[in-house]
Order: C-alpha cells, then structure tokens, then sequence
C-alpha cells in the first residue's frame, strides 16, 4: 500500500495494491475509485484533499500479516 500526497494539486492517492487499472469510477466529483478486471479495489484519488481531510496528520498502521 502507497499514500502519496501531492501539494502542488492538492491530491491525495492511495494505492491498494499494484494492479493494472481496468475501470475508474467517479464516486463524486472529487473522487475516483480505481479497480482492476477482476472489479478489486486499486487506488483511491481524493482531490482538494486538504479540505476534505487531515493530510498534515497521515499516519499509517501496519498490520502483521
């Protein structure tokens, strides 16, 4: 799993797993899900995400597999 926030667009990206995209559904007009072929979760695009979230404030908790 990869956050990446980019400052200069105010866009955060979150990467579920390495995939290739097959499908990009707009879920409102600030957000998009992407899927693979097999209709798994991808990655996340959540634009103004300064508005809409803490980005200052990520963390990420790894869960031992």
């Amino acid at each position: 799993m990869k956050m990446s926030y980019f400052e200069d667009t105010d866009t955060l990206y979150i990467e579920f797993k390495s995939s290739n995209i097959s499908e990009s559904k707009d879920l409102d007009e600030n957000t998009v899900l992407d899927l693979d072929a097999n209709g798994n979760f991808v990655a996340i695009t959540l634009e103004h995400a300064s508005r809409r979230t803490d980005v200052q404030q990520l963390t990420l908790n790894g869960i031992a597999a």
